[in-house]
């Protein structure tokens, strides 16, 4: 792999940079707790603790942030409504855990025997499906209010599609890498004269300190039901973590699957995952949005991102900002998620086209029909008294078994 051309910087600088990656990374990784109903003060500390833990792993030789992972957002929202935190805790643990047993796999048989059980047929669907079953969570976001259609809403989550859209497709520079962050900003001071906004909480937060800390100290639980309605889905975005070190090392022009190893930056993942899960957080996952930002400032130092990490760090401990997070109204969210959710759900079509699949052959249709139908149309199928699996997981499961015992070129 060829040596991309790093740009040098000083001291000052990086600490720019740093902070860059920290907008970055910063919509994508507070909207997952806001969806489900997770403290995002929390999934922002997870974040950068997750970071750091990832480098360590790694050597400090791969240039990732890890953030929110948008995979297990309908999974961790109805665990909590269910059984609350403390089987959050106890899912995202165990799904950590798996990441780490997939690292030891990786190590002992070889990253290609471990994707092989992924190829892109089973893959690009999978990556659909999660994008389209978040789409009713985006839509009703964006136009009901406590389930009543609202004028409102609708205002505010239009003209943050707008901004979002104009923002990615005519802002230049850096202000191109951060259209989620404008989208907010944008539909936040929208939404303060149209009463949307509680500004009561913002004025009773404190200054320093996480505001639910006794969520963090809250113990985990690891209930069946829980576990195997979080942790299964590690085995999914285990897909999402190769092809965003595969872009990562093209980009910086290092083989990091060969050093420090994939083995390792899926320990990291793993580690990083279960260190959230311990303090409260979503599962973490590599981003690709600081990926982005590497390709574009063409700096590549590891201590970057390391320095972004202390300053999420740093950032989840001032409780006005926290509040200020907190209080971002619903159709801001749900604006932001249009396009988000439709976006995972592209890039599952994206790997299809890129692996040039025929779909003249009955397999290919086969495999693919049957994990977007079981895995859309199965919200969940109850196998034990509260026992339940998601259509996601059941739906990895058919595509998984479909691709090794279907004969090849049928």
């Amino acid at each position: 792999m060829s040596k991309s051309t790093q740009t040098a910087v000083s001291t000052q600088e990086k600490i720019i940079l740093g902070l860059q990656h920290v907008l970055a990374m910063f919509g994508a990784t507070v909207l997952v707790p806001m969806l489900t109903g997770l403290d995002p003060a929390i999934a922002i500390l997870s974040a950068g603790l997750g970071t750091l833990v990832f480098h360590l792993c790694t050597k400090g030789m791969v240039p990732v942030f890890l953030g929110s992972s948008f995979a297990f957002i309908n999974a961790i929202a109805l665990v909590l409504k269910d059984e609350g935190l403390g089987a959050v805790k106890g899912g995202i643990i165990v799904a950590g855990l798996i990441y780490v047993l997939m690292a030891g796999i990786i190590k002992l048989f070889g990253v290609e025997k471990v994707r092989s059980f992924f190829p892109p047929i089973v893959a690009g669907p999978i990556i659909m499906v999660i994008g389209l079953n978040l789409s009713p969570t985006a839509i009703n976001n964006s136009l009901f209010n406590q389930g009543s259609f609202d004028l409102k809403y609708l205002l505010v989550s239009s003209i943050v599609l707008i901004t979002m859209i104009v923002v990615s497709i005519f802002a230049k520079g850096f202000f191109k890498l951060v259209p989620i962050l404008i989208a907010v900003a944008v539909g936040y001071l929208v939404s303060l004269p149209l009463g949307l906004v509680d500004t009561a909480v913002i004025a009773d937060a404190r200054w320093f300190g996480i505001e639910n800390f006794e969520q963090i100290i809250t113990l985990p639980e690891f209930t069946l039901s829980g576990v195997l309605a979080i942790a299964p889905i590690a085995l999914v975005v285990f897909i999402e973590h190769i092809g965003d070190v595969t872009t990562n090392s093209a980009v910086v022009g290092k083989d990091f699957f060969k050093e420090p190893g994939v083995h390792r930056t899926m320990l990291g993942d793993g580690l990083g995952t279960l260190v959230a899960g311990l303090i409260g957080g979503p599962a973490n996952t590599t981003y690709s949005e600081n990926t982005g930002v590497l390709a574009v400032t063409k700096v590549y130092d590891p201590a970057i991102l390391r320095i972004a990490a202390v300053f999420a760090i740093i950032i989840s401990m001032l409780g006005k900002v926290g509040a200020i997070i907190s209080c971002i109204p619903t159709p801001v969210m749900g604006g932001i998620s249009i396009v988000l959710f439709g976006m995972i759900a592209s890039v599952g079509v994206r790997i299809l086209i890129e692996a040039k699949l025929d779909f003249s052959y009955s397999r290919n249709l086969l495999i693919a029909a049957v994990i977007l139908v079981c895995g859309i149309g199965i919200e969940s199928i109850p196998v034990y008294g509260n026992l339940r699996l998601s259509g996601l997981t059941i739906a990895a499961i058919l595509g998984v078994a479909l691709n090794k015992l279907l004969p090849e070129n049928i």
